[in-house]
Protein backbone atom coordinates (compact mmCIF):
# COMPACT_ATOMS: atom_id res chain seq x y z
CA UNK A 1 0.00 0.00 0.00
CA UNK A 2 1.56 3.27 -0.61
CA UNK A 3 1.81 5.73 1.92
CA UNK A 4 3.73 8.73 -0.03
CA UNK A 5 1.30 11.61 1.15
CA UNK A 6 0.91 10.61 4.20
CA UNK A 7 4.68 10.30 5.07
CA UNK A 8 4.95 13.87 3.34
CA UNK A 9 2.50 15.06 6.04
CA UNK A 10 4.08 13.51 9.07
CA UNK A 11 7.11 14.96 7.74
CA UNK A 12 6.20 18.15 7.54
CA UNK A 13 4.78 17.96 10.77
CA UNK A 14 7.98 17.20 12.42
CA UNK A 15 9.76 20.46 10.65
CA UNK A 16 6.44 22.47 11.72
CA UNK A 17 6.16 23.17 7.87
CA UNK A 18 2.28 24.21 6.90
CA UNK A 19 0.34 22.81 3.94
CA UNK A 20 -2.31 23.86 2.07
CA UNK A 21 -5.59 22.14 0.74
CA UNK A 22 -7.75 23.54 -2.35
CA UNK A 23 -11.22 21.99 -1.94
CA UNK A 24 -13.19 21.25 -5.40
CA UNK A 25 -16.42 20.80 -5.06
CA UNK A 26 -18.01 18.80 -8.31
CA UNK A 27 -21.06 20.60 -8.05
CA UNK A 28 -19.59 23.93 -7.59
CA UNK A 29 -17.65 23.78 -11.09
CA UNK A 30 -19.53 26.12 -13.54
CA UNK A 31 -17.62 25.30 -16.44
CA UNK A 32 -13.94 23.69 -17.35
CA UNK A 33 -12.51 26.90 -18.13
CA UNK A 34 -13.17 28.50 -14.69
CA UNK A 35 -11.73 24.93 -12.97
CA UNK A 36 -8.49 25.52 -14.90
CA UNK A 37 -8.31 29.29 -13.54
CA UNK A 38 -7.83 27.87 -10.27
CA UNK A 39 -5.83 25.17 -11.21
CA UNK A 40 -3.33 27.37 -12.96
CA UNK A 41 -3.60 29.77 -9.72
CA UNK A 42 -2.86 26.54 -7.20
CA UNK A 43 0.23 25.65 -9.44
CA UNK A 44 1.81 28.98 -9.50
CA UNK A 45 1.30 29.66 -5.97
CA UNK A 46 2.63 26.08 -4.72
CA UNK A 47 -0.89 24.84 -3.64
CA UNK A 48 0.02 21.23 -2.18
CA UNK A 49 -2.85 19.38 -2.55
CA UNK A 50 -6.30 19.07 -3.91
CA UNK A 51 -9.28 17.71 -2.21
CA UNK A 52 -12.32 16.15 -4.05
CA UNK A 53 -15.50 15.84 -3.37
CA UNK A 54 -18.43 16.79 -1.17
CA UNK A 55 -21.36 15.88 1.11
CA UNK A 56 -23.76 16.35 -1.37
CA UNK A 57 -23.27 15.79 -5.21
CA UNK A 58 -25.84 16.28 -7.53
CA UNK A 59 -23.93 15.94 -10.55
CA UNK A 60 -22.06 12.93 -12.25
CA UNK A 61 -18.81 14.58 -13.39
CA UNK A 62 -16.33 13.70 -10.63
CA UNK A 63 -14.26 11.50 -13.00
CA UNK A 64 -14.32 14.43 -16.04
CA UNK A 65 -13.42 17.06 -13.29
CA UNK A 66 -10.70 14.48 -12.01
CA UNK A 67 -9.42 14.44 -15.31
CA UNK A 68 -9.42 17.74 -16.20
CA UNK A 69 -7.45 18.37 -12.65
CA UNK A 70 -4.65 15.96 -14.05
CA UNK A 71 -4.30 17.03 -17.58
CA UNK A 72 -3.75 21.17 -16.17
CA UNK A 73 -1.83 20.28 -12.54
CA UNK A 74 0.49 18.33 -10.92
CA UNK A 75 -0.47 18.57 -7.65
CA UNK A 76 -1.90 15.36 -6.42
CA UNK A 77 -5.21 14.86 -5.80
CA UNK A 78 -7.00 13.44 -2.58
CA UNK A 79 -10.56 12.75 -2.47
CA UNK A 80 -12.77 13.65 0.47
CA UNK A 81 -16.08 11.69 -0.04
CA UNK A 82 -19.33 12.56 0.81
CA UNK A 83 -20.31 8.89 0.14
CA UNK A 84 -18.56 5.49 -1.19
CA UNK A 85 -20.57 6.68 -4.29
CA UNK A 86 -17.76 9.05 -5.21
CA UNK A 87 -14.80 6.52 -4.94
CA UNK A 88 -12.97 7.84 -8.38
CA UNK A 89 -9.76 5.16 -9.37
CA UNK A 90 -7.19 7.52 -10.80
CA UNK A 91 -6.96 9.69 -7.67
CA UNK A 92 -3.79 9.30 -5.80
CA UNK A 93 -5.43 9.00 -2.20
CA UNK A 94 -8.09 8.78 -0.54
CA UNK A 95 -9.58 10.18 2.88
CA UNK A 96 -10.85 7.27 4.70
CA UNK A 97 -13.54 9.26 6.80
CA UNK A 98 -14.58 8.01 9.63
CA UNK A 99 -17.02 10.38 11.53
CA UNK A 100 -16.14 10.35 15.28
CA UNK A 101 -17.67 13.62 16.04
CA UNK A 102 -21.00 12.01 15.51
CA UNK A 103 -23.02 7.98 16.55
CA UNK A 104 -24.16 7.49 13.16
CA UNK A 105 -22.83 3.62 12.56
CA UNK A 106 -22.90 4.41 8.96
CA UNK A 107 -20.67 6.94 8.71
CA UNK A 108 -18.35 5.49 11.50
CA UNK A 109 -18.09 1.79 10.26
CA UNK A 110 -21.01 1.15 7.52
CA UNK A 111 -19.80 3.06 4.29
CA UNK A 112 -16.21 1.74 5.09
CA UNK A 113 -17.43 -1.90 4.75
CA UNK A 114 -18.84 -1.34 1.40
CA UNK A 115 -16.34 0.46 0.57
CA UNK A 116 -12.90 -1.38 2.08
CA UNK A 117 -13.23 -4.44 -1.23
CA UNK A 118 -13.15 -1.84 -3.84
CA UNK A 119 -10.11 0.66 -2.68
CA UNK A 120 -8.58 -2.60 -1.89
CA UNK A 121 -8.23 -3.38 -5.84
CA UNK A 122 -7.11 -0.16 -6.14
CA UNK A 123 -3.56 1.68 -6.40
CA UNK A 124 -4.56 4.97 -4.46
CA UNK A 125 -3.39 5.88 -1.14
CA UNK A 126 -5.60 5.33 2.26
CA UNK A 127 -5.73 8.07 4.74
CA UNK A 128 -7.27 6.78 7.57
CA UNK A 129 -8.55 10.02 8.76
CA UNK A 130 -10.72 10.95 12.14
CA UNK A 131 -12.95 13.30 10.68
CA UNK A 132 -14.70 15.67 13.96
CA UNK A 133 -17.52 18.04 13.11
CA UNK A 134 -17.29 21.25 15.23
CA UNK A 135 -20.48 23.62 15.37
CA UNK A 136 -19.30 26.86 13.78
CA UNK A 137 -22.69 29.10 14.17
CA UNK A 138 -24.98 27.57 11.77
CA UNK A 139 -25.96 24.07 10.47
CA UNK A 140 -23.82 22.87 7.49
CA UNK A 141 -24.66 20.98 4.45
CA UNK A 142 -22.10 18.47 6.08
CA UNK A 143 -24.58 17.82 9.67
CA UNK A 144 -27.51 17.90 7.76
CA UNK A 145 -26.54 14.80 5.52
CA UNK A 146 -24.38 13.03 8.20
CA UNK A 147 -28.00 13.09 10.41
CA UNK A 148 -25.16 14.22 13.39
CA UNK A 149 -24.67 16.77 16.19
CA UNK A 150 -21.44 18.69 15.54
CA UNK A 151 -19.11 19.59 18.71
CA UNK A 152 -20.09 22.44 20.54
CA UNK A 153 -17.90 25.75 19.56
CA UNK A 154 -17.62 26.24 22.92
CA UNK A 155 -16.23 22.80 24.15
CA UNK A 156 -12.53 22.76 22.70
CA UNK A 157 -12.32 19.46 25.56
CA UNK A 158 -14.93 17.10 23.95
CA UNK A 159 -12.88 17.45 20.48
CA UNK A 160 -9.29 16.75 21.74
CA UNK A 161 -10.78 13.83 23.63
CA UNK A 162 -12.07 12.53 20.84
CA UNK A 163 -9.63 13.31 18.98
CA UNK A 164 -7.38 11.45 21.43
CA UNK A 165 -9.87 8.32 20.96
CA UNK A 166 -9.12 8.50 16.98
CA UNK A 167 -5.94 8.28 17.43
CA UNK A 168 -5.51 5.35 19.81
CA UNK A 169 -7.77 3.90 17.37
CA UNK A 170 -5.47 3.68 15.27
CA UNK A 171 -6.38 6.50 12.44
CA UNK A 172 -3.39 8.26 10.82
CA UNK A 173 -4.98 12.06 10.60
CA UNK A 174 -7.40 14.42 12.85
CA UNK A 175 -9.68 16.67 10.49
CA UNK A 176 -11.14 19.35 12.36
CA UNK A 177 -14.00 20.93 10.55
CA UNK A 178 -16.47 23.97 10.86
CA UNK A 179 -18.37 22.48 7.17
CA UNK A 180 -19.04 24.16 4.21
CA UNK A 181 -20.34 27.43 4.43
CA UNK A 182 -19.72 28.12 8.17
CA UNK A 183 -19.98 31.40 9.72
CA UNK A 184 -16.34 31.54 11.74
CA UNK A 185 -13.60 28.59 11.38
CA UNK A 186 -13.07 26.32 14.18
CA UNK A 187 -11.40 28.01 17.45
CA UNK A 188 -7.72 28.31 17.80
CA UNK A 189 -8.34 27.07 21.21
CA UNK A 190 -9.69 24.23 20.40
CA UNK A 191 -7.39 23.63 17.51
CA UNK A 192 -4.42 24.09 20.33
CA UNK A 193 -6.15 21.75 22.49
CA UNK A 194 -6.27 19.23 19.88
CA UNK A 195 -2.90 19.55 18.57
CA UNK A 196 -1.48 18.93 22.72
CA UNK A 197 -3.93 15.53 22.41
CA UNK A 198 -3.01 13.86 19.43
CA UNK A 199 0.85 13.40 17.80
CA UNK A 200 -0.73 12.72 14.34
CA UNK A 201 -1.15 15.69 11.52
CA UNK A 202 -3.92 17.60 12.17
CA UNK A 203 -6.29 19.41 9.14
CA UNK A 204 -8.89 22.20 10.02
CA UNK A 205 -11.13 23.47 7.39
CA UNK A 206 -14.35 25.29 7.05
CA UNK A 207 -14.99 28.91 7.90
CA UNK A 208 -11.38 30.06 6.70
CA UNK A 209 -12.29 33.55 4.65
CA UNK A 210 -8.95 35.49 5.06
CA UNK A 211 -5.48 35.16 5.55
CA UNK A 212 -5.16 36.28 9.02
CA UNK A 213 -7.60 33.44 9.95
CA UNK A 214 -5.70 30.95 8.04
CA UNK A 215 -2.18 31.86 9.95
CA UNK A 216 -3.84 32.17 13.33
CA UNK A 217 -5.20 28.46 12.50
CA UNK A 218 -1.88 27.82 11.58
CA UNK A 219 -0.32 28.80 14.49
CA UNK A 220 -2.65 27.53 16.96
CA UNK A 221 -1.57 24.18 15.76
CA UNK A 222 -2.85 22.82 12.37
CA UNK A 223 -0.58 21.37 10.03
CA UNK A 224 -2.66 21.28 6.90
CA UNK A 225 -5.90 24.13 6.17
CA UNK A 226 -8.29 23.48 3.70
CA UNK A 227 -10.20 26.02 1.80
CA UNK A 228 -13.47 25.66 -0.67
CA UNK A 229 -16.10 28.12 -0.32
CA UNK A 230 -13.60 30.97 0.67
CA UNK A 231 -12.04 30.27 -3.00
CA UNK A 232 -15.11 30.16 -5.06
CA UNK A 233 -16.50 33.44 -3.38
CA UNK A 234 -12.70 35.52 -3.49
CA UNK A 235 -10.32 33.68 -5.50
CA UNK A 236 -7.34 35.85 -4.62
CA UNK A 237 -7.70 34.68 -1.29
CA UNK A 238 -5.86 31.44 -2.77
CA UNK A 239 -3.13 33.86 -3.22
CA UNK A 240 -3.41 35.55 0.21
CA UNK A 241 -3.51 32.69 2.03
CA UNK A 242 -0.44 30.69 -0.30
CA UNK A 243 1.57 33.54 0.89
CA UNK A 244 1.14 33.12 4.71
CA UNK A 245 1.73 29.65 4.39
CA UNK A 246 4.82 29.60 2.04
CA UNK A 247 6.55 32.99 4.47
CA UNK A 248 5.96 30.45 7.45
CA UNK A 249 7.84 27.69 5.62
CA UNK A 250 10.38 29.74 4.42
CA UNK A 251 11.30 30.98 7.64
CA UNK A 252 11.85 27.71 8.78
CA UNK A 253 14.90 27.89 6.59
CA UNK A 254 16.55 30.55 7.70
CA UNK A 255 16.01 29.10 11.42
CA UNK A 256 18.27 26.34 10.68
Amino acid sequence: MKMEILRQLSSRQREGRKSFSVLIDPDKVADSRSLVKVLNMSQENKVDYFFLGGSLITTNNISQILSVIKDNSNIPVVLFPGSNMQIVSEADAILFLSLISGRNAELLIGQHVVAAPILKKLTMEILSTGYILVNAGNQTTVSYMSNTQPIPYEKPSVAACTAMAGEMLGLRLIYLDAGSGAKMPVSNKMISMVRKSVSVPLIVGGGINSGEKAENILSAGADMIVIGNGIEEKPELLIEVSDRINEINESLNVHK
